[in-house]
């Protein structure tokens, strides 16, 4: 395939977490045939542009739309939008999630790994509080209808599919999710004001996540999990990509 057949292609933009390129050994370039996006466009003839990192939430998403020039460029010659994130918003996180973040920037390097083993040691036992949550519903759905509108206003045809958090097992959250539900009754009220169509990945993963297949951590994926989301986003993109016209750069 050549540079301008691959050009005149739809592009799959995925603004994700770390769910869509970790498998059950960890985390993997996004061009890995197994990861989910990656199965999806290929199914569709399209090509992909995953933009995602570990941690993310809704606010990093509009971050990455307003911020990221590769996100720019893949915007005018879309098929579709994928935001394939909000299960961090849903997370339990008693410990502010700036701490977290700023524990990379502490110094020296003895003081940051002592200051990371306390907030790793915290951070289970205190989830059992189950809140707060890593951002509030009313906060993911700001985010999330901020970047939809934004898409929206530059291009008005072009398909935007949300996601509902996948579940988890996972012994740093302490096997805590009770935002999953106040996340789904915010988010499936969005979806319904806005006619934007869902992906449930908590149906999809489940029986992978309560298996030995899914990665040992307990929230990230084994490969059935991945073939079971493109699966359900599929049945959502087929009729897009049936119809899809990109716009014009």
């Amino acid at each position: 395939m050549t540079s301008s057949d691959t050009a005149a292609q739809p592009a799959l933009l995925v603004l994700a977490d770390s769910l869509s390129y970790y498998g059950p050994e960890g985390g993997l370039p996004v061009d890995d045939p197994r990861l989910w996006p990656n199965l999806v466009a290929a199914e569709l003839g399209w090509t992909v542009e995953l933009v995602a990192r570990i941690g993310w939430t809704s606010r990093d998403a509009w971050w990455a739309l307003t911020q990221d020039p590769r996100v720019w460029a893949a915007i005018p010659r879309a098929g579709a939008v994928v935001l394939g994130i909000g299960g961090m918003d849903s997370l339990p996180s008693p410990l502010p999630t700036a701490l977290r973040e700023q524990i990379r920037y502490v110094r020296p390097p003895a003081l940051r790994r002592v200051v990371r083993a306390g907030y790793q040691a915290v951070q289970p036992v205190l989830s059992h509080l189950g809140w707060p949550v890593a951002l509030p519903p009313r906060l993911s759905v700001e985010y999330l209808e901020q970047t939809r509108a934004a898409l929206a206003y530059v291009r008005p045809e072009l398909p935007v599919i949300g996601t509902y958090p996948s579940v988890h097992r996972c012994d740093a959250y302490g096997k805590v999710h009770s935002g999953r539900e106040p996340a789904v009754r915010a988010l499936r009220a969005w979806s319904v004001d806005n006619n934007v169509p869902m992906v449930d990945l908590a149906d999809a993963v489940r029986p992978n996540i309560e298996s030995e297949n899914a990665n040992p951590d307990g929230i990230h994926w084994g490969w059935d999990a991945h073939v079971a989301v493109a699966e359900a986003m599929l049945e959502v993109l087929r009729p897009v990509a049936a119809g899809s016209v990109t716009g014009s750069p």
